[in-house]
């Protein structure tokens, strides 16, 4: 076999059936936790198929997570006799690509095997063939020298405002200080974006239960999704691209249809975000929870001023010819759509932050840099919060 079969689980019966079934080409562990050592030793495997057998969603939701992240390029099965359609949409959202039976045959889960490779292999040949070369932005030497000037001061004269935030953040709060989360920057390159915490731990998980507030929430057009559950009985036109996530295939046209639905849900805002604490508003009034973002700048991942970087739930519905241009630009702690309407930002629709984003990228200069981060000054006391 070309691929490698890993069997992550403790249920012996399980076990000696994948073994009889794979023979050598299968490797057994206990948990996930033995296999994270082990990246250099599969470096030169071509493809890594793991077996992971379901225990509780809870402990699966992290081995699968991990399986991820060690191993970006796998295919991870999850082995089990029975699953609730709760539990299926779950697991499909952390990362499994498809459910398979402890007693399955050898053909048919190298057929599943050989379903996923294709499948793969398809959607790279039609990325290939179709996305032209982009251009990649290359930040200018006096905006790099500018940023390290300003952030390296700035971090040594705020010593003392770090300290007291972090202090009163504890005190009203359980938590991490500062909060870091995976953000979108020039040339799409993913960073971790530092803030001081405003909110109360583990607000992203609740962003569903107040979608109702979102200002930029519009009502989207439903359109079919295909399980992947048994992803297997799909049946792949010649003539037909196939998108692929973690949690459905659907057709290149069905995907333009949602990204066109999308487009002006990008942008997450609540008026009165009942996700934040006491001294989180106080610190948002301020911009005060933005100043982690300094070492950002300091490592060369954001500038002083450029279009904000954006978790990559929103960056992902901006990535079409109309709005990448956005990504061509530096990412900033303040920038055009910041000033244009601070303090009553929380009014400007989704349509005209993308557009402003863009006439940035597009139009930035050392002197229009100097007007946003004076006008920046002038919007520190806003009058709405923002």
């Amino acid at each position: 076999m070309s691929q490698k079969v890993i069997y992550i689980g403790k249920k012996t019966s399980f076990i000696n059936h994948f073994i009889e079934i794979f023979g050598i080409d299968i490797e057994v562990f206990n948990s996930y936790t033995e296999i994270q050592n082990l990246k250099q030793a599969y470096k030169g495997v071509p493809t890594l198929f793991f077996l992971f057998e379901k225990d509780n969603v809870e402990s699966d939701k992290k081995g699968i997570t991990a399986i991820h992240t060690s191993f970006p390029h796998s295919y991870v099965l999850l082995v089990s006799e029975s699953l609730e359609s709760e539990e299926s949409s779950i697991y499909l959202k952390i990362g499994i690509l498809n459910t398979i039976s402890p007693d399955i045959d050898k053909a048919r889960i190298l057929e599943v095997f050989d379903y996923h490779l294709k499948l793969q292999q398809k959607v790279k040949t039609a990325f290939t063939e179709k996305v032209s070369p982009i251009n990649t932005f290359h930040l200018p030497l006096w905006k790099r020298v500018f940023d390290i000037l300003v952030s390296s001061l700035a971090l040594l004269i705020l010593c003392p405002v770090f300290l007291l935030v972090a202090i009163a953040i504890r005190l009203e709060s359980k938590g991490m200080v500062v909060y870091k989360s995976k953000r979108v920057g020039s040339n799409y390159k993913v960073f971790d974006f530092l803030k001081f915490r405003s909110m109360y731990m583990n607000a992203d998980q609740r962003l569903k239960e107040f979608s109702d507030l979102n200002q930029y929430q519009q009502e989207e057009n439903p359109v079919e999704k295909k399980d992947m559950m048994d992803d297997s009985s799909l049946l792949i036109d010649d003539d037909q691209i196939l998108m692929v996530s973690d949690d459905e295939v659907m057709t290149e046209e069905d995907f333009m249809q949602i990204q066109r639905n999308k487009q002006n849900n990008a942008f997450v805002k609540f008026e009165k975000d009942p996700r934040i604490t006491k001294v989180g508003r106080f610190i948002r009034k301020y911009s005060i929870d933005e100043l982690p973002q300094l070492v950002n700048i300091f490592k060369g991942d954001m500038s002083v001023v450029g279009n904000r970087p954006l978790p990559l739930y929103e960056a992902e519905l901006l990535t079409n010819d109309e709005y990448i241009d956005r990504f061509m630009a530096p990412s900033g702690l303040t920038g055009l759509w910041q000033v244009e309407k601070r303090g009553g930002a929380g009014k400007m629709s989704a349509e005209e932050r993308k557009n402003l984003d863009t006439k940035y990228a597009k139009k930035f200069s050392f002197t229009m840099d100097m007007s946003i981060i004076l006008r920046t000054f002038s919007a520190f006391i806003q009058k709405e919060n923002v």
